[in-house]
């Protein structure tokens, strides 16, 4: 028997209406990314320039006659579901965002350790340069190493 409160799993109801929260976003991304572009900041003005010329000249019956009021509803019903799906798509884009910066801390991680380690062997080798023998170490032991030799060369002669 399942626990009440094992939250792993959604209780909601079956039957209900099922969407794909992805597919769903993905739209809101797009109908954000329109609500702000200029195109559609001008496409809105002609209308509302047409809606009003229409109103007030009348040539058409005038559906909607000063102030306006049913342009003014389907203003507000279009910032109601505007605002949320703008909402929407700012948090899928934070999501992505922070995503992103999770993977670029794993990579600066890595070239900061990388950087480390680079650091660390070329401390080495300079110790290892600075131990090698050059020929400043190597010149007066083979003059002494020639001196002897010259000492027993004229040992030997005698």
């Amino acid at each position: 028997m399942a626990r009440r409160d094992d939250l792993s799993t959604p209780r909601g109801t079956p039957g209900g209406p099922v969407y794909d929260p992805d597919a769903f976003g993905r739209f809101a991304e797009r109908l954000a990314r329109l609500l702000g572009t200029g195109r559609y900041l001008v496409a809105q003005t002609i209308f509302v320039i047409v809606w009003v010329t229409l109103n007030v000249v009348g040539l058409v019956s005038r559906w909607d006659k000063y102030p306006f009021i049913l342009l003014n509803l389907g203003f507000s019903l279009q910032a109601a579901y505007a605002a949320p799906l703008i909402l929407l798509a700012q948090n899928r884009q934070a999501d992505r965002d922070k995503s992103e910066i999770e993977r670029d801390r794993a990579v600066n991680s890595r070239s900061l350790a990388e950087a480390e380690f680079l650091a660390r062997e070329i401390a080495a080798v300079r110790l290892a340069v600075e131990r090698k023998a050059d020929r400043d170490d190597i010149v007066e032991p083979l003059e002494r190493l020639e001196q002897m030799l010259e000492r027993l060369t004229s040992v030997s002669q005698d």
